[in-house]
């Protein structure tokens, strides 16, 4: 009973998966089999439209049907949560997918569309707002556990129909994507010096913002590394002032 029970599930199951591959239940009706295709698959495809709304937009209605159901068809998941789906997405267009139709910059797109979804859901808490303090070179400071410094080849946050950039840019894009105090998540373009400010911050856990910046001086090779620090120390203070990163006392 127990073969024959998961039998009929693996043939009820790949049939909803792929159904010109896959021949119906026998013991189901036809129409029956069809509302329940129907009912899964347009449940997938809504959520993933939900949650990449800007590939549903630069891709037309027959493109898209084809991506969402090759994931459906080819992609185990390994979550039986909505929310992971999208996840789930990324992990299928990183590792399965294969298409030399697709856009050259699908996968950083979903990444950072993906960004927006992870953030709002993830359960860490956002730093509280804090004054700057005269001694804050001598801060520690640490990123907040809901800010992602982000770099992509391509311009993933100016995509749109009008704007399908085929080839790399000459540079990638910085953001930092974070959520605020009052929930809403926002993704700032930075340059090349505030991403990596904020790689050494993530790298170390916690710093003074005197070590922090006399390393990216270091680093930069600038013949003045004063001028680095001084535009370092501003770009630090706009940071805490966003809740990307927080403040204490070193001890």
């Amino acid at each position: 009973m127990a073969a024959d029970f998961k039998t009929k599930q693996l043939e009820f199951t790949r049939y909803i998966r792929e159904p010109l591959k896959n021949p119906a239940p026998t013991d189901v009706k036809p129409e029956r089999m069809a509302m329940y295709r129907e009912l899964v698959f347009n449940n997938i495809e809504s959520f993933l439209a939900g949650n990449f709304p800007v590939i549903r937009k630069i891709l037309d209605n027959q493109q898209w049907f084809e991506l969402t159901q090759d994931f459906f068809s080819k992609h185990k998941c390994k979550t039986p949560y909505f929310s992971e789906i999208a996840e789930e997405f990324l992990d299928y267009l990183e590792n399965e997918r294969s298409n030399p139709d697709d856009f050259p910059f699908l996968l950083e797109l979903a990444h950072y569309e993906w960004v927006e979804m992870a953030l709002s859901i993830a359960k860490e808490d956002v730093h509280a707002n804090q004054e700057i303090s005269d001694d804050f070179l001598n801060r520690t400071i640490q990123l907040s556990p809901v800010a992602w410094p982000l770099v992509y080849q391509f311009p993933v946050q100016l995509i749109s129909p009008e704007y399908l950039p085929l080839k790399q840019p000459g540079q990638p894009s910085y953001l930092i994507a974070y959520r605020d105090q009052a929930d809403d998540v926002k993704f700032i373009q930075i340059n090349s010096m505030t991403y990596r400010l904020l790689e050494i911050i993530q790298e170390h856990d916690r710093i003074t913002a005197k070590n922090c910046l006399k390393q990216v001086a270091e680093e930069s090779l600038h013949p003045n590394p004063d001028v680095i620090i001084t535009g370092g120390l501003q770009i630090l203070k706009e940071l805490l002032e966003k809740t990307v990163i927080s403040s204490y006392e070193t001890g």
